[in-house]
């Protein structure tokens, strides 16, 4: 936010900004933490010369950073730390992400840009509809407002009747959440009568899950906003890390504070621009728990190195299609969730609500039921043309079961798309 012209960086300026701080928190963790130290393999700062230097270093995983807890992969002890966050995994050991003062700083700029780069400024009202808690969302979003001198209203998570009361009576312009929520907030106006489009909102600015062009449209529509992807996950420091812009060609990540790679997951190697792949991400500015070559598992692909047509040279990164690791196996066919809620919100007729269920029969075989939300115009036809599409596209024909809208169980946070019931 202070360095404006950071963004518009000739791509040589920008790789020299990238080795000098990939020194520094190879530095860091030389002083910091020796057990890290070692499994970089000792390297030396200096002798990281360019960014492609990068890839003679081992990765980081998000097992690793479990079984380092609390805090075996921190740089700094206790004392030095303002805060903590801790991701939201219901899997093993959490994984605490150490915030130094710098590191609140340092998040505050990344985000004030987030907004900026949406169109946001101190004239705006902001919403902040994440949680404020050990989820990174609702402080991200609220540093970076504070840091832009917007008015913030700090509702935080549910508490759908009064965010829709709030938005009306305070002239919320900019709605920030996770993704699916503004679903959950169009159903519940839609109860309630009220009509969004008569509110001053204008942007939105989603991110935390995977969520689809066909559910983008969805929530603008429906929201009468612009929508923008944020991205950024706990162990990186929370929200933040890139924003797609006006043009919506790809998600720029901040490579001042971040280098990126996008990898083959099953061999380690990177993989072409355009080509897609997992995610790695290695933080440049970071010093509570500076990550080095870290695996998200989050699938993507470098659209782009040129300048956009907004004027930015910071790199552009396809929206998220799916995790490595969420891929569905049935019957010998490979697909991800999100592959399927594309073929869904193609039919006016259904709902964005939807579930993957993986069951064991009778006979010691697995089904697969789809179970969707459906509304009364969706008829035989649109039914018979779903299956063709589910087939075609994917392989598969699962057990197709429809609910009225509304009956599929809305959880407080993120959507649950898949319920792995097989045994064994």
């Amino acid at each position: 936010m202070d360095k404006p012209n950071v963004e518009t960086l000739e791509r040589d300026d920008l790789e020299r900004l990238q080795v000098q701080g990939l020194r520094r928190a190879l530095a860091r963790i030389a002083i910091e933490n020796p057990g890290y130290h070692a499994h970089l393999g000792h390297i030396r700062p200096h002798a990281v010369e360019r960014v492609a230097d990068i890839q003679q270093l081992p990765f980081l995983t998000k097992d690793m950073l479990r079984d380092g807890y609390p805090f075996g992969f921190a740089c700094g002890s206790p004392r030095d730390f303002l805060r903590m966050h801790m991701s939201s995994g219901t899997t093993g050991n959490p994984i605490i992400t150490p915030y130094t003062r710098a590191d609140v700083d340092q998040w505050r700029e990344v985000m004030a840009r987030c907004y900026v780069v949406a169109g946001v400024s101190r004239e705006d009202v902001i919403q902040i509809t994440p949680s404020f808690g050990l989820f990174t969302g609702g402080f991200g979003f609220h540093y970076g407002a504070e840091a832009l001198g917007a008015m913030v209203i700090p509702i935080g998570a549910g508490r759908t009747l009064m965010q829709l009361q709030l938005m009306r009576d305070l002239g919320t312009t900019v709605l920030t959440g996770i993704a699916t929520y503004p679903l959950r907030i169009m159903e519940v106006a839609a109860e309630e009568g009220f009509d969004l489009k008569s509110t001053r909102l204008r942007v939105g600015i989603f991110g935390s899950e995977m969520w689809s062009d066909q559910l983008r449209k969805r929530i603008e529509d429906g929201l009468g906003v612009r929508s923008f992807d944020i991205i950024g996950m706990t162990e990186t420091g929370g929200p933040g890390l890139g924003i797609d812009c006006e043009a919506q060609q790809g998600i720029h990540v901040w490579e001042d504070h971040y280098l990126v790679e996008v990898i083959d997951p099953k061999t380690g190697r990177l993989v072409p621009d355009g080509q897609e792949g997992e995610l790695v991400v290695t933080t440049l500015t970071r010093e509570g728990l500076p990550l080095v070559r870290y695996r998200t598992r989050d699938l993507t692909r470098v659209v782009s190195r040129d300048r956009c047509v907004c004027g930015r040279t910071h790199l552009r990164l396809g929206r998220f299609t799916g995790r490595s690791d969420d891929m569905i196996v049935y019957r010998g066919i490979n697909f991800y969730p999100q592959q399927i809620e594309r073929l869904l919100l193609q039919h006016d007729g259904l709902g964005h609500e939807y579930q993957i269920r993986l069951e064991s029969d009778a006979g010691g075989g697995e089904r697969l039921v789809l179970l969707v939300e459906a509304r009364p115009t969706f008829d035989g036809q649109a039914e018979g043309r779903l299956r063709r599409e589910l087939y075609d596209f994917l392989g598969l024909r699962p057990e197709l079961r429809f609910v009225k809208e509304g009956e599929i169980q809305r959880p407080a946070g993120k959507a649950v798309r898949v319920v792995d019931q097989r045994k064994g």
